[in-house]
């Protein structure tokens, strides 16, 4: 499962959720729904804004961990 790490950023970064949504434009709503694991996909548009707002890499908020119940060799 793809996880994002938004808040660890945002900490490293010392920046608010409501700065980062003023500085990409992004609802703060929409924010906390990626921020909190439950969105469901993400515009490759936004992904860049993110990233240049916070001076990071995709990878640095988008973080691959396998699922616990996921059976071996299926993927």
């Amino acid at each position: 499962m793809i996880q994002v790490e938004l808040d660890v950023m945002l900490a490293r970064r010392k920046m608010s959720l409501t700065e980062l949504s003023t500085r990409v434009g992004i609802t703060m709503a929409n924010l906390s729904i990626l921020k909190n694991g439950r969105a469901r996909a993400v515009r490759m548009e936004t992904l860049n804004a993110i990233c240049r707002a916070l001076d990071c890499q995709p990878g640095d908020i988008l973080v691959y961990r396998p699922d616990e119940d996921a059976e071996e060799g299926t993927p």
